[in-house]
């Protein structure tokens, strides 16, 4: 195997690994946001807080690597980076940190996975996506996208016969059982918050992919959107904390790990590969992946906190991995067919092309021969006495 088609291999997986990294890194975030909100963290602070240290970690390799490529600042840019500081920092991210409180971090995660649907949808309406229900790859990317909802739905709903596995512990069965019951009042104003943050997530996914033809560098744009946004939830969390002075105060406990975690791994690494992944392959290639996520806490939780893996967990794993593989395949499809599409036009280009330059021989041809012409005439003149 030669270097470049090494070099080549490496750049087809890129986005599928740092996707797959992507969703590791977020798979702690429920668990460690609500350890945090439980211990007393203002959910609405915690937003400020997280946004901040993003903007504070990535200012400096933003000013550094995009001073080359970093595009002109445009009024319909900005007011689209202040927009995308309104749906995903600031909305979304209070209303999941807010239903989180009244529900519990598995259903949380659980609800965060119709992303892609959602996704989906926008971007078919937005005709960011093609969609033929009469190719197979496009019907495949549609079973894919209910295939990934629906089995992180069986994770959540279906339990099954209990698996004995060599790690695990049953005595975890009565300490999960505890921790559920634990869950605050109003779970049905927690679930609705989760979905409608999702929605904005969903906005938020589909203007970021049109952001970035207009501003095509990720790393300034996820610092802006990080910057906006922390000024933006810290405009909100003023209103909602109004004269409660020590919601702002923290110490080196969980608050300020579940903030500077929050910030560096989930905001600004997330939304810097999740940039450069929507510029790459699309916003629904993006979302597909976002039901990983569940299954990762569950193999996580499985290993660490010796959790009780149940049948029906592994039945919704397998089903959102198959609808994964669908969704990609598809998405494998299109690019193919785009790139067939593009070498027809480039090929017509050429004939068209081709055919122009022979018209232009043929016209000079003409000229000269007229040339020649008029030039004997006036010779044959100046010969007559």
């Amino acid at each position: 195997m030669t270097m470049e088609s090494s070099a080549r291999i490496f750049n087809q997986a890129m986005p599928y690994m740092a996707m797959v990294f992507m969703r590791i890194g977020s798979a702690g975030m429920p668990i460690v946001a609500k350890y945090a909100l439980n211990k007393g963290m203002s959910q609405h602070v915690l937003v400020v807080y997280r946004f901040a240290i993003a903007t504070l970690v990535l200012a400096p390799f933003a000013i550094v690597f995009d001073r080359k490529v970093r595009p002109k600042m445009t009024l319909s840019v900005f007011v689209q980076i202040v927009l995308l500081g309104l749906l995903e920092p600031a909305i979304d991210q209070n209303l999941y940190y807010t239903g989180i409180k009244y529900t519990t971090a598995t259903v949380a995660t659980a609800l965060c996975n119709v992303l892609p649907a959602f996704v989906f949808v926008l971007a078919w309406v937005c005709r960011l996506e093609k969609v033929n229900m009469r190719k197979m790859h496009c019907q495949a990317k549609i079973l894919g996208t209910i295939g990934t909802v629906g089995g992180a739905m069986i994770m959540t709903l279906v339990n099954g016969p209990m698996l004995p596995l060599p790690w695990t512990k049953v005595n975890n069965q009565h300490q999960s059982t505890n921790i559920a019951a634990t869950t605050k009042e109003n779970p049905l104003k927690g679930v609705l918050m989760i979905l409608i943050g999702c929605i904005c997530w969903a906005c938020f996914v589909i203007l970021q992919t049109i952001t970035l033809r207009s501003y095509p560098a990720e790393l300034s744009l996820t610092t802006l959107i990080c910057f906006v946004g922390a000024i933006e939830g810290a405009v909100v969390a003023l209103v909602m904390e109004k004269g409660n002075a020590s919601a702002w105060s923290i110490h080196w406990d969980s608050k300020l790990f579940a903030a500077v975690y929050s910030g560096i791994i989930c905001s600004g690494v997330a939304y810097y590969i999740g940039a450069i992944v929507i510029q790459a392959k699309g916003p629904v290639f993006f979302a597909a992946f976002n039901p990983l996520t569940m299954v990762l806490v569950a193999i996580m939780s499985s290993f660490i906190f010796s959790e009780i893996m149940y049948l029906g967990r592994v039945i919704g794993a397998i089903v959102i991995v198959f609808g994964l593989y669908l969704v990609l395949w598809g998405k494998s499809k299109d690019q193919l067919s785009s790139a067939a599409s593009s070498g027809e036009k480039m090929a017509t280009t050429s004939r068209t092309a081709g055919a122009s330059d022979q018209d232009l021989v043929v016209l000079d041809l003409g000229r000269e021969a007229a040339a020649d012409h008029e030039s004997v005439e006036k010779n044959h003149q100046n010969q007559i006495p």
